[in-house]
């Protein structure tokens, strides 16, 4: 079903995507700053599963769809935007206050980790706009089962990924954890979060036209 020699090529540029430092990975660094570990991580598999997402869209040729109607493209950025700037303002007015990883309200904060780690992906269409230029180049069409091999791609990059990002966000909450017993270094980490998820809405507002 799927191309060997092409398929090796995709896990090592896959790889080298992934380990590269970007908005995702800043995304779940902020989220580990602001919630310990366990957030971190959360917010990693949100954005895991909302990259699944749009691999199954591009396999199903729904991705496509922002090729053809611009329209879509730009109001999918500007409420991917508007909503980086919600949880940017959320950081800056919560700045001084210190996240618990234990107990219902961490429960209920890592849910809300993973459902910002989703909705933030699933409104970048830059990321739909990858699925649909990246992964058709290590498809073969000739070997039959074309969305399969989507499927597949997806799954792989999906995995490779959430090993990647789920590793940095245990590790940048971990170190947020140790710094947080310091009042001023907490407030200093919530603003810090509040920074990149502005940056990322500044980002994502000024992408190419």
């Amino acid at each position: 079903m799927v191309d060997t020699s092409l398929y090796a090529a995709f896990l090592v540029a896959a790889f080298a995507l992934c380990v590269t430092p970007g908005p995702d990975m800043m995304f779940i660094v902020a989220m580990g700053g602001r919630g310990g570990p366990r957030t971190g991580l959360t917010a990693a598999v949100g954005v895991a599963c909302a990259m699944f997402v749009h691999s199954v869209a591009a396999a199903l040729g729904l991705s496509a769809l922002f090729l053809t109607l611009p329209t879509l493209y730009h109001v999918l950025r500007w409420a991917g935007a508007a909503y980086l700037l919600v949880l940017a303002v959320k950081a800056f007015r919560d700045r001084a206050e210190a996240p618990v990883e234990e107990g219902g309200a961490a429960g209920a904060g890592r849910r809300r980790a993973f459902w910002r780690g989703a909705v933030t992906n699933l409104l970048n269409p830059k990321v739909i706009l990858f699925n649909v230029s990246f992964l058709p180049q290590f498809v073969n069409p000739g070997l039959g089962h074309v969305r399969e091999q989507f499927l597949l791609l997806g799954l792989t990059i999906t995995v490779m990924g959430l090993a990647v990002d789920g590793t940095v966000g245990l590790l940048s909450g971990r170190l947020a954890a140790l710094l947080r017993r310091s009042r001023r270094v907490a407030r200093g980490l919530n603003i810090f979060s509040g920074t990149v998820f502005a940056g990322l809405a500044l980002r994502l507002a000024a992408a190419p036209k």
